[in-house]
């Protein structure tokens, strides 16, 4: 599944232009590399996200195409 992609349906971040834009903005790092927003999550990656002065580390858990408001955070471990 692209990074993107990934942000908004674990509801990381919102929309998925907005996840877009960060990805383009070279605010997002996977495994502490800078990644685009067509990189290939997968599991067990840690994604890092920079948004003004506040940073997200979490891990991935898990990957699925649709995720309820009740599991989404499921899908990731924040660190």
């Amino acid at each position: 599944m692209r990074l993107d992609k990934y942000l908004k349906v674990s509801r990381i971040i919102k929309r998925r232009t907005v996840a877009n834009e960060v990805c383009d903005a070279k605010h997002v790092t996977v495994n502490g590399k800078i990644a685009r927003a067509s990189y290939d999550v997968k599991i067990n990656d840690i994604i890092e996200i920079q948004l003004g002065s506040n940073t997200i580390k979490a891990q991935v858990v898990s990957v699925n195409e649709y995720a309820t408001k009740e599991n989404a955070s499921s899908m990731y471990k924040i660190l």
